[in-house]
């Protein structure tokens, strides 16, 4: 933006600014002595001669206008000469200052008047003069009412002062036409061209301020898109920051989901463990009107019993089953070719106390029932019963501190009692068989922890239905996943196998 030095008002460029003043210079008239401006010429008249005839009267300035006129008689040519310098400036400055045409539009008596009023007023000073001078004894200097005390008029555009209004309009239309758009016909100056906006101008120096506007311009504006450049990287950094602080936000919340999922699923989320699932469940169960609450007190006290010395009460064993199927293939199997078959073992199924994790629990029951029928087994597992869940945890626990199995014992911090802690392997069941049908085709036969006494009390039957089977067979096809672990006892570890495989153990926690 530019400022006018004349008005003060602001354009937005260079020819709005040439345009401005060409309107001070045309169409404002502007007293030379005390820069009175936005009135017309006739009122412009006016005030010069009365407002600035007034500041000579005696009151005021008579001592200053003797000593101006009186006190060096030689001035006497000078002061006549100032004195129509100051007369003919108050009507130069008027006619400079205003429209060529403004002339024409004052009325004809109004013209009439104010020659007639300049007439009186000025009649009225030289014979007010006149007899001061008498009185003081002074020789009078003709056209000495005119010898005044102004303000000269300086150029709005370098601030150079002239000595009257007819001085100025010729510096100005001179030394800064290129400006105003009119240079003089007879001025013989050269010109110089804006190479950036086209502006003519007739001095080189005023071409060389004017040029550097452009380039500080210029410059304040990339100074400005560098700015707004760098502002613009500043918050497209800051949005990335936010994106990846609310991206790595919403991932722990994820993984804390996944976490506190896994740690249900497997039991580790301090909710209990054996006892207190029992006995939410046969709550649960009175509520809805499943059981009677005598049966509940009942359950509750054999829970506690069994907890107490640490054998399973028996009400999820089923047995018989492996003479049962002896039968089967020896009476009714007509598309089996060969079976192996398991010495005895029981079936244990989930109950409410470990339903959904005990599975693991369950399997090592199925293996340790019939291991206490082996005679190889006989010596070490002498007056053993079956143990309850809870017990089996704390046997477990005794193992993981005479050192076994330590990478187990860390991933479950060493715990298991009172906890749901999974153990072993997710698809866990136990093998008590193999078939071979005609066509070659091989067939495992598995209990499942999942299935109740009930559905296995079927296979008890004198005859056997075929069907009945079906929870047994698992197909090779019917193995989902690509690989399986696979638990099998080999015999009794010596008391130097049993150390041997403590340092095993701990040798290979080491390496991980």
């Amino acid at each position: 933006m530019l400022s006018c030095d004349i008005c003060g008002e602001k354009v937005a460029s260079e020819l709005d600014m040439k345009a401005h003043l060409i309107v001070h210079m045309e169409n404002e008239v502007t007293c030379p002595f005390c820069k009175l401006s936005g009135v017309n010429y006739d009122e412009m008249c006016f005030h010069i001669e009365t407002a600035h005839f007034e500041q000579n009267t005696p009151e005021r300035n008579f001592g200053k206008l003797n000593a101006m006129q009186y006190e060096n008689p030689d001035s006497q040519n000078t002061t006549l000469q100032r004195t129509m310098e100051v007369h003919s400036s108050i009507h130069s400055a008027c006619a400079s200052n205003f429209p060529k045409n403004s002339a024409q539009s004052v009325p004809k008596d109004g013209t009439l008047k104010h020659e007639a009023f300049h007439t009186e007023r000025v009649t009225e000073s030289r014979q007010y003069l006149r007899s001061q001078e008498k009185q003081s004894g002074l020789s009078p200097v003709p056209g000495s009412i005119y010898e005044t005390t102004y303000s000269p008029p300086d150029c709005p555009f370098c601030g150079k002062i002239e000595g009257c209004s007819q001085d100025m309009e010729t510096h100005v239309k001179t030394k800064h036409a290129s400006l105003l758009e009119t240079p003089l016909e007879d001025c013989h100056q050269p010109l110089y061209d804006c190479p950036m906006c086209g502006l003519v101008c007739t001095n080189y120096h005023i071409l060389q301020e004017h040029v550097d506007l452009h380039l500080e311009e210029s410059s304040f504006q990339e100074g400005m898109d560098r700015v707004q450049c760098s502002g613009d990287r500043e918050l497209a950094h800051q949005l990335q920051q936010e994106e990846d602080r609310k991206r790595k936000s919403e991932e722990s919340r994820k993984e804390r989901e996944e976490f506190q999922k896994l740690q249900r699923q497997y039991g580790l989320d301090n909710s209990g463990g054996y006892r207190q699932q029992q006995l939410r469940y046969m709550e649960m169960e009175v509520n809805r009107g499943r059981m009677h609450p005598s049966e509940f007190h009942n359950r509750k006290a054999d829970m506690m019993e069994s907890i107490a010395i640490g054998i399973d009460d028996g009400k999820t064993k089923t047995s018989g089953i492996i003479e049962a199927l002896h039968r089967y293939y020896q009476n009714t199997a007509t598309d089996v070719r060969c079976v192996w078959l398991s010495t005895v073992v029981d079936h244990f199924h989930s109950s409410f106390g470990d339903k959904g994790w005990g599975c693991g629990y369950r399997n090592f029951q199925m293996l340790l029932s019939s291991l206490l029928q082996n005679d190889v087994y006989g010596d070490c597992l002498k007056g053993m019963s079956i143990p309850c869940i809870p017990k089996i945890q704390s046997m477990i626990e005794d193992a993981w501190k005479e050192g076994f199995d330590p990478q187990g014992a860390c991933q479950l911090n060493n715990k298991l009692q009172g906890t749901k802690a999974w153990i072993g392997a997710c698809h866990s069941r136990t093998i008590v068989g193999i078939e071979e049908k005609k066509n070659r085709t091989l067939c495992l036969l598995i209990f499942d922890p999942g299935c109740s006494s009930r559905e296995m009390q079927r296979l008890l039957k004198q005859d056997i239905e075929p069907g009945s089977l079906r929870q047994l067979r698992k197909s090779v096809g019917n193995l989902k996943h690509k690989q399986y672990q696979i638990v099998a006892v080999e015999g009794v570890l010596s008391p130097e196998e049993k150390v041997v495989s403590i340092s095993v153990s701990g040798e290979v926690t080491e390496k991980f």
